[in-house]
């Protein structure tokens, strides 16, 4: 008996309608090579321009919806995306990756991101000064920047798409998301969703295909006003490239290469317990997953050998698995990069503690699993601490000093989040100031919330922070009046 695989469609302008190129591609369970996921089309630019064009149009209405209108339209779409959040984390599960845990617990934090980004709607503040004549009012607002570009990843192929779509529709903008071509069914699940709250015809389209047919048209395109974007800093920059051409905003979320500092710390098996979780949930798949321990000589056995105790007890296999703690890869090529990786560290001198390998035999060999690993005798210049690794991999670099310890967090070109466990508080304000990130953690791992700004520098960011009250100076430009009274 033959099995049926569903086929996917874009929606544009409240329909749901076929790739004008009527090909399509499959998705897979990175868990097991030969469950399909769903079918799904490789649109055009011809589908990306009629997307844009729905969003336009909708725009000149949107846009003139009272806050507190919008706002309830996304009310309703947070209670449905409640009630939906085991499907959502099941299909989240089977086709990213990760623990059925982890993909739920990725929809329950989307519910309550949202509730605090519904609530934006009326907190667009402006501002009104004393103007320096005689009966004249000077007010600032806010108004809305117009059809935005979401491309997102898919390492969080919820929570990413809701940070962007979701604060846009607030704010008075209309949406056009890219999914990641890897996990494109939750978006489709999130855009029913949407639909089902009864958000107005071509406020939010989807497109799903390929980065350089559909991200590229995107942003390229001359109705796009905005592009927010998660993923790769070499992408982002190619991104930054094209927008810069039509003067289009940007909201760049870019890699990380995150530090974790131990120095002068009692608990080390506290440290221990933080550093592992911060790593390797999603299985290291994450822009803010500590990817280097950087630790006074003096305590680096003990945290070494506490580290490795507790990388052992991690079950590695698929996502539905309940004993699961680390899923697989997303795909083939990551895993075969991650071995490339390991081969480089043993060349350049460092040596793995532990993993550096593919698991494999029975029902492993039908996915992308690869074992946790934590590699020591690292040195700041090797491949393995200047790049962004993007998987279950823990590097531990031992300094001698404090000194040594902040410019070696600094020593990358990355900027985005890290931590330092210490009970020295003076070194943890000196780190808060000397060490160059976007979020800094003292004490604990790197762990955001989503009512706070979200961001990094160097190259791991390009404009306003997402998340948080800094979404507004995206999705929104200020508009300057002033009033003759009198």
């Amino acid at each position: 008996m033959a099995i049926t695989t569903t086929s996917y469609k874009n929606f544009i302008n409240g329909e749901w309608a076929e790739s004008t190129s009527k090909e399509v591609y499959e998705v897979t369970n990175p868990a097991n090579e030969d469950e399909i996921v769903g079918k799904f089309p490789l649109s055009t630019e011809e589908d990306v321009n009629h997307a844009v064009q729905s969003a336009h149009k909708a725009f000149t209405e949107w846009r003139k919806v009272p806050a507190s209108e919008r706002a309830a339209y996304i009310y309703r779409f947070i209670e449905l995306l409640d009630q939906n959040k085991e499907r959502l984390g099941e299909v989240l599960c089977k086709e990213q990756g990760k623990p059925l845990k982890e993909a739920v617990t990725e929809v329950t934090r989307g519910v309550s991101e949202m509730r605090f980004v519904a609530g934006e709607a009326v907190r667009l503040d402006g501002t009104t000064l004393p103007s320096d004549r005689r009966g004249v009012l000077n007010m600032a607002v806010r108004v809305p920047i117009g059809v935005v570009a979401a491309i997102t990843p898919w390492n969080f192929p919820v929570l990413t798409p809701l940070r962007k779509v979701i604060p846009a529709l607030v704010c008075g903008c209309t949406a056009v998301l890219k999914p990641a071509t890897e996990t494109p069914l939750t978006s489709v699940i999130i855009t029913e969703l949407l639909e089902e709250a009864g958000l107005p015809k071509g406020t939010v389209n989807l497109v799903i295909g390929k980065g350089r047919k559909v991200g590229d048209a995107l942003v390229g395109h001359e109705l796009v006003k905005g592009v927010s974007f998660t993923g790769s800093t070499q992408v982002g920059r190619n991104i930054y490239e094209t927008a810069a051409k039509t003067f289009t905003k940007v909201q760049l979320e870019l890699g990380g290469n995150n530090p974790a500092v131990v120095a002068d710390f009692n608990d080390l098996e506290s440290a221990a317990t933080q550093i592992v979780g911060g790593c390797y949930s999603n299985a290291g798949q994450r822009c803010t997953a500590i990817g280097r321990v950087i630790v006074l000589d003096k305590h680096a056995d003990e945290l070494e050998k506490h580290i490795v105790e507790k990388v052992k007890e991690y079950k590695v296999g698929p996502g539905m698995d309940a004993e699961t703690k680390v899923g697989p890869v997303v795909n083939e090529g990551a895993r075969s990069t991650l071995l490339e990786y390991m081969e480089t560290a043993k060349d350049e001198g460092a040596h793995i503690l532990l993993g550096g390998r593919s698991v494999t035999g029975g029902e492993y060999d039908k996915g992308h699993y690869f074992e946790p690993t934590v590699i020591s005798g690292v040195t700041p210049d090797m491949k393995v601490a200047q790049e962004e690794i993007f998987g279950p991999v823990l590097i531990i670099i031992r300094v001698s000093s404090l000194d040594e310890a902040i410019e070696v967090s600094n020593n990358t070109e990355y900027g985005l989040t890290a931590s330092v466990f210490t009970d020295n508080m003076e070194f943890g304000y000196r780190f808060m100031e000397d060490v160059d990130s976007g979020m800094i953690h003292i004490n604990n791992g790197t762990i955001s919330e989503g009512h706070m700004p979200f961001g990094g520098v160097k190259n791991s960011g390009v404009g306003p922070y997402s998340i948080g009250g800094t979404n507004k100076d995206f999705y929104t430009e200020l508009k300057v009046t002033y009033i003759q009274h009198q």
